[in-house]
């Protein structure tokens, strides 16, 4: 599933159609603390697998 440049462009046209120039920043930062978020319960989960055992 590898996405182009075309692809990517279009994505990113249709998110600026739709939520506008304003909010697209507000919901990159809110996608990048989510993901940050994520990664750190799931290292923390692998840390504790890897103490159990």
């Amino acid at each position: 599933m590898n996405i182009g440049t075309g692809e990517l462009l279009l994505i990113a046209f249709a998110a600026l159609l739709i939520f506008g120039p304003k909010k697209l920043p507000e919901l990159g930062k809110a996608l990048g603390s989510s993901l940050k978020e994520f990664k750190q319960a799931t290292k923390g989960i692998i840390e504790d697998t890897d103490s159990n055992k």
